[in-house]
């Protein structure tokens, strides 16, 4: 069985690989800073410098692949993300069509395609449409908020607080990337599914900011509190690193979605949607580690 992994070096792509390369399969894992996937080599990996958008280096690197990981990568600097998604997809779907591939499996968004302007949300369901089109055996794996994006807010954390731009009273369904590396991997595996077909991913349970706080709270042994941003002070820190004026838009967009208490996130949560790992697990597991 070959395998090849998109995106390796990212959080969600990388959990994958990492699964993937302890079966012993033929890996072929694609990034474009094979660098940081140097320990993988040594476990017997292959490592391919190659972009999403490279349509020539995909199709070489995917000949004879059983199945496919796909992750689109977020681009800050690309002129508008709604066309960034349709290229790659694009790029994508031709090489599963020409190399024949099975299997994709592909990591979308909860709501994906539910209607336009909800930022990379609706550009996801473009992506499921792409891939959905080659014929080929498609799971669209749809997660939640990721648990990890707490990581990012290391410094605020040990001053006492966390920010994000929605209401403190809006639940979230809570997702490790850990367990969206799992699925995505047993899937990969397995060559006994067929057919088009989406799951949601929607970790153990939803929280609240403010449920949220009170964890971190307990688990750290000093108060957290929530304070509100707003998108427009998201969307300057998002230009100071490189965002192109349509893509703070398109993500202002993606933020009011997710805060939106009618909206994706209000979707119903089912038994197939549960994933293993709770909030409170990651903060003991990932969070305090790096705070400490």
């Amino acid at each position: 069985m070959k395998i090849v992994i998109a995106t390796a070096s990212g959080n969600v792509g990388r959990r994958t690989a990492e699964q993937i390369v302890q079966t012993g399969v033929e890996t072929i894992l694609l990034a474009r800073h094979p660098e940081k996937l140097a320990d993988l080599v040594e476990r017997g990996a292959t490592v391919k410098c190659l972009g999403s958008d490279d349509a020539i280096g995909l199709i070489e690197a995917t000949q004879h692949a059983d199945a496919l990981f796909w992750l689109t990568p977020p681009k800050l600097d690309t002129l508008n993300l709604s066309d960034w998604y349709i290229q790659t997809a694009m790029v994508g779907a031709r090489a599963v069509c020409e190399n024949e591939i099975e299997r994709v499996v592909n990591i979308s968004s909860i709501g994906a395609g539910a209607k336009p302007n909800l930022g990379t949300v609706s550009f996801s369901g473009n992506v499921e449409s792409i891939f959905n089109q080659t014929g080929a055996n498609v799971v669209h794996l749809r997660p939640g908020y990721f648990m990890e994006n707490f990581l990012a807010q290391v410094e605020s954390i040990r001053g006492g607080t966390i920010s994000f731009p929605y209401a403190s009273d809006h639940d979230f369904p809570w997702i490790s990337i850990d367990d969206i590396g799992d699925e995505a991997a047993k899937y990969l595996l397995d060559n006994r599914w067929a057919g088009q077909w989406t799951r949601n991913l929607m970790g153990a349970e939803n929280l609240t900011l403010i449920e949220v706080t009170q964890i971190l709270s307990q688990v750290l042994d000093y108060p957290i509190k929530y304070v509100r941003a707003t998108i427009e002070s998201i969307q300057e820190r998002l230009a100071s690193m490189g965002a192109t004026p349509e893509v703070q838009r398109e993500l202002g967009n993606l933020f009011r979605a997710l805060g939106d208490p009618n909206g994706v996130y209000a979707t119903v949560r089912t038994p197939e949607a549960v994933t293993s790992t709770t909030f409170e697990q990651f903060v003991r597991k990932k969070l305090l580690p790096a705070i400490c």
